[in-house]
């Protein structure tokens, strides 16, 4: 599946612009997920500094993402079109329950 990940709230505490210390268990889940075959995508409000700042912090703990706030990783963003992108899945904490724990996630996804 490919799988859109949020940042602030979901892989991390919200402490925009700053970076929140690590929510339990999200890195250990989301290189189980890309392990399993998963495609991730960082989908995210920041942008510039702070989007390389986010980034960064993910490859530092382990995590690649295939593409960032794009469909692909050669995409061009054009501020002209919509930022959404397409996904099988969306992980968000502005989910309408919620965000289940990290394990919870990884159990469902894998369980599909």
């Amino acid at each position: 599946m490919i799988i859109a990940v949020d940042f602030d709230g979901t892989i991390v505490e919200h402490k925009y612009p700053e970076i929140g210390e690590e929510i339990p268990f999200a890195f250990k889940t989301l290189k189980s997920l890309q392990a399993l075959g998963h495609t991730l995508i960082l989908w995210t409000f920041r942008s510039g500094k702070e989007l390389n700042e986010a980034v960064d912090f993910c490859k530092k703990n382990g995590v690649e993402f295939y593409a960032v706030n794009n469909n692909a990783p050669d995409e061009i963003f054009d501020p002209s079109l919509s930022r959404k992108i397409y996904a099988d899945l969306y992980i968000d904490d502005r989910n309408i329950l919620g965000l289940p724990d990290w394990l919870t996630i990884y159990k469902m996804i894998k369980n599909t």
